[in-house]
């Protein structure tokens, strides 16, 4: 049973950073991708980074390049989400993710496994 378990939300102003962690458990992550997607209120759950576990290759949203950064320990079976130059619109439900490798990672049907989401809320 994977289990993927979010941490590290929280209240920021804008201009303030915050590192998301995700501990995931139960499976096997060598020939899976890993990824961070968000859902802020009335709105899609959209991608935001997505991590290659075996490789580190990565991808990003336009709204996510230059400001977040996706990262994972393999040791420790964390991925991360570190990100800087918040903005009130990154306000949002912050959810990890385990994907299949291939595909369309920016969709959420490539993902087989949710957390349960970790609160971002930037003020302005």
């Amino acid at each position: 049973q994977v289990q993927l378990v979010e941490s590290g939300g929280g209240l920021v102003q804008a201009g303030g950073s915050l590192r998301l962690s995700c501990a995931a458990s139960g499976g096997t992550f060598g020939a899976y991708a890993m990824g961070w997607f968000r859902q802020a209120p009335g709105e899609e759950r959209e991608f935001v980074a997505s991590i290659t576990w075996s490789t580190g290759s990565t991808y990003y949203a336009d709204s996510a390049k230059g400001r977040f950064t996706i990262s994972r320990d393999h040791a420790k079976n964390t991925l991360y989400l570190q990100m800087n130059s918040l903005r009130p619109e990154d306000t949002a439900v912050y959810y990890c993710a385990k994907q299949r490798s291939y595909g369309n990672r920016r969709s959420g049907n490539s993902v087989d496994y949710w957390g349960q989401g970790t609160q971002v809320t930037v003020s302005s």
